[in-house]
């Protein structure tokens, strides 16, 4: 299992230098000229001497590699440049937004969990029944409406008509309940259909006749079931983990949510690239890391995978 591990933890380490050199490499080729970008947001007029200053202020003199090698190394240390607009650091304002987005993230992972979870069990135990074809028709309409729809439809009938819920803002514990269930709304559908197949796969295994054969209980049966069909919906958590917090930004657009999603948003209709450069960094490292994380935890589950990939 080290060996693994330690396999898996060198791998990813050319992974996030391309993609950190990607994500420097697609912002410098933004038309716009940070100089003026940065001038131009602060209200002062870029005439060619202060443009050159703040050239030089900012590095954008210098070489591109060499930039890039300031950033990536600077970045290692936790110095993620400064904000255009304002001058604050760029780890400050990040390291204030993502509370919000993990805790938005977090409701929404446990939302997900239960509900699929929940519906998944419930079809696979009732296949072919009529409350098998209820929750799969739930299913295929929670995969086709878009999140920012069934956003507004909660916001109007829970916060607008009932006056249940708050709107927008983050003012109070009940504030996360609709964002947490619209980012869920997808996952939810996607993790109940894709455990529910494989529940369903497996109750038809030779195992599980085996196992009636020798008369053990249900439950133990079903406990079985249910572990050997955690395989593929891990790995698929593990990728959307990240993408829980990278594709906040609608839900927290539309719910004025002050998080990671709402700064980037802000950041891109100010152009200000250095929070923009982070951000994509930042959501780099956390889909690598919790694919790594999930990996891991499929290993330990499966000891085949682990074996397979050494070799």
């Amino acid at each position: 299992m080290k060996t693994y591990i330690l396999h898996r933890l060198l791998g990813t380490i050319p992974l996030l230098l391309v993609i950190s050199f990607l994500a420097f490499m697609v912002i410098q080729l933004s038309p716009s000229d940070p100089a003026e970008v940065a001038v131009r947001v602060n209200e002062i007029v870029p005439t060619e001497e202060v443009l050159e200053l703040t050239r030089e202020k900012l590095g954008l003199n210098k070489p591109f590699l060499t930039r890039y090698v300031d950033w990536i190394s600077s970045a290692v240390q936790g110095d993620l440049g400064r904000r255009y607009v304002d001058d604050k650091p760029v780890a400050q304002e990040l390291a204030k937004a993502l509370p919000p987005t993990l805790w938005l993230a977090a409701v929404a992972t446990i939302i997900t969990a239960v509900c699929s979870i929940g519906m998944a069990f419930i079809c696979a135990r009732y296949e072919s029944r009529p409350v098998d074809y209820l929750l799969r028709g739930l299913i295929f309409l929670g995969t086709a409406v878009p999140g920012f729809w069934a956003g507004l439809l909660l916001m109007w009938l829970f916060a607008v008509k009932l006056d249940w819920l708050p709107t927008s803002g983050m003012n109070s514990a009940y504030s996360v309940i609709l964002p947490a269930i619209t980012l869920s709304l997808t996952y939810t559908a996607t993790y109940a259909r894709l455990l529910r197949n494989s529940m369903v796969r497996n109750k038809q295994s030779n195992y599980v006749l085996f196992a009636r054969a020798r008369g053990l209980y249900p439950g133990t049966i079903w406990r079985h079931i249910f572990r050997n069909s955690l395989q593929s919906t891990l790995t698929g958590l593990g990728m959307s983990l990240p993408k829980l917090m990278a594709g906040t930004f609608v839900v927290e657009t539309i719910f004025a949510w002050p998080g990671l999603g709402w700064l980037c948003v802000t950041s891109i209709f100010n152009r200000d690239f250095p929070v923009i450069q982070a951000y994509v960094l930042l959501m780099a490292v956390l889909f690598v890391g919790f694919n790594l994380l999930m990996d891991i935890l499929c290993a330990a589950i499966d000891p085949r995978m682990r074996n397979g990939s050494q070799q």
